[in-house]
């Protein structure tokens, strides 16, 4: 029965990440370049768009002096907006740092003529090339308020050749959202025809790419409720566009994101490329149409946020932003993985602590799957007890397997055994173990908070190691060697545990399973500490169940 545990172990392992792959692998789609995704690149000669020139790369504090800025800070974020181009190039998150022992905070937009270049830009563009239009090198004017906040919007213009006037009225929320009002004032006796457009440059892939199959980073689209994930490197090699009537864009971190709300009730167009830096776009289908004398607005949001639950849902909820939750990556076990987290955080607002939270939690779930882990122990108790006496069927019938089968089923039966119900547990256990990970990987609420003791953060390893008596020795030791107290007790606990299950028959397999324990433990000692915690509490609570349920069975087959 060990043997059969172990192996629908393994294969439910095995089945989770065959299944993640083929609801996650991204598609390939080959849709043809047209005039309209050319739009923005023509009406925006920025070198970071047609690439005709490079830029020359100076320091984060020196291209925040190279021209004017709007600065902007409320309680959540800080940074500025550049005149030169209206781009959102500089924002860092007040609230989290980048290390859990510094007081460095996260940046995560920057110029675009540094190395690590990431903005946002918005605008009009259009077809009529004898139209100057604002690119990313035009210097726009401030009126009035020139620091932007919660409770201040700012406004600033731009007036071309032929005497149109291009207007933006951004303002910010208390958190992320940045609303952003655009219009064009025509006071000539022409007519023009404009589309609205937003788009995130990233110059390079970001350092600490996790790169982690469970994970995806980087461009991420809803259109049309169809969820879109592509990798770097996916639109290196081929450029992805899609129409739709619906949605949102943008390009996800583990924990923040960069993102697009195109203007709602009106098909656009999204696409994500890669020309020397990465970029992702909306381009709105149908024109704008200006009037003589007249003038045309068009608004979109754009929410640069750290990927806390409520925050996101929140933003989803109030502008109305179809599966704007999926920011967050819940996986395709969304269905457990995202009310595992409400359940966590609940206890968490009860306990004041995540890894008690966890226990919590645990708790739960084995009070939940109770009646079915009674069962399951049940049948496996009287395996237990009926050990001996299949160890002498075996040796009865040790040259006829059919006969040895025949006995082995009879007894079964008059016991009133199944030998497969030992592996509900294991069944049980693997996708609630999986959603866990994801959710102690992911959620940035978890992100740098403690338990106890040596725990400091239960999204990260536990930082102990037995091979310097848990830092009484004075030297440290390689990180594959860094193998911690927790995933030691859960590793023992294992080990008692496989001593409550009927033992394997066979000399090697008993062998094998003997060192099983320990081969969790070093795999699993990488994990963040708060699945091993969340591991090491259900090993015990089963374990106590487990003995409670032995002492209650007995069988009627006396060996």
């Amino acid at each position: 029965m060990e043997t059969k545990n172990v192996i629908a172990a393994i294969a439910m392992s095995s089945a989770v990440i065959v299944l993640y792959s083929l609801f996650f692998v991204p598609e390939n789609t080959n849709t043809k370049q047209n005039l309209d995704e050319k739009k923005i690149e023509q009406n925006t000669d920025a070198p970071s768009l047609d690439q005709k020139e490079k830029l020359v790369q100076v320091s984060r504090e020196e291209a925040l002096k190279e021209n004017g800025r709007i600065k902007f800070e409320n309680k959540s974020i800080v940074g500025s907006i550049s005149l030169k181009g209206a781009a959102i190039d500089d924002l860092t998150f007040k609230n989290y740092k980048v290390k859990l022992d510094s007081e460095e905070k996260v940046t995560l937009l920057n110029p675009r003529n540094v190395p690590n270049g990431y903005l946002i830009e918005s605008g009009f563009v259009t077809n009529d090339k004898n139209i100057d239009m604002p690119n990313s090198n035009t210097i726009w004017q401030v009126v009035g308020n020139n620091i932007l906040t919660d409770k201040s919007p700012v406004e600033i213009i731009w007036k071309n050749k032929q005497g149109i006037i291009f207007e933006k009225k951004i303002s910010l929320d208390s958190n992320f959202l940045f609303s952003i009002n655009q219009k064009i004032i025509n006071p000539t006796d022409k007519k023009y025809d404009f589309y609205s457009y937003g788009q995130i440059i990233r110059n390079k892939i970001p350092e600490g790419l996790s790169n982690f199959y469970i994970l995806h980073e980087g461009p991420i689209a809803t259109l049309d409720d169809e969820l879109i994930e592509k990798d770097y490197d996916d639109i290196q090699d081929q450029k992805f566009s899609k129409t739709a009537q619906k949605g949102w864009l943008g390009v996800g971190d583990k924990y923040f994101i960069a993102s697009l709300i195109p203007p709602k009730n009106k098909e656009f167009k999204t696409t994500f490329d890669y020309k020397n830096k990465f970029r992702a776009n909306f381009i709105n289908s149908e024109p704008l149409e200006l009037n003589q004398d007249g003038f045309i607005e068009d608004s979109l949001k754009v929410i640069v946020a750290a990927k806390r639950v409520d925050v996101i849902d929140g933003y989803a909820v109030s502008l109305g932003i179809d599966k704007f939750d999926l920011v967050i990556d819940w996986g395709f076990l969304y269905f457990i993985t995202k009310p595992l987290f409400f359940a966590i955080d609940y206890f968490f607002k009860l306990f004041g602590n995540y890894g008690l939270a966890i226990i919590a939690v645990t708790i739960c779930i084995r009070l939940v799957f109770f009646p079915l882990a009674n069962f399951s122990f049940k049948s496996m108790a009287k395996m237990k007890v009926l050990q001996p006496e299949m160890v002498r069927l075996k040796e009865l019938h040790k040259n006829d397997k059919m006969k040895l089968q025949q006995e082995m089923m009879a007894l079964y039966k008059k016991e009133k055994v199944n030998p497969m119900s030992g592996c509900l547990p294991i069944l049980i256990q693997i996708p609630v173990f999986f959603a866990l990970y994801k959710v102690l990987f992911v959620t940035i609420e978890i992100r740098q908070m403690p338990f106890y003791g040596w725990i400091q953060d239960l999204s990260e390893r536990d930082p102990t190691s037995i091979f310097n008596l848990f830092g009484l020795l004075p030297y440290d030791v390689p990180s594959f060697l860094v193998i911690g107290a927790w995933p030691i007790a859960m590793g023992v606990s294992m080990w008692i545990q496989q001593k409550l299950n009927p033992a394997p028959t066979d000399e090697i397999q008993a062998k094998i399973f003997m060192f099983f324990p320990l081969f969790l433990t070093i795999i699993l000692a990488p994990f963040p500490s708060g699945l091993v915690i969340y591991w090491t509490v259900n090993n015990i609570l089963t374990m106590a169940q487990q003995v409670f349920i032995m002492r209650k069975t007995t069988v009627k087959t006396v060996t």
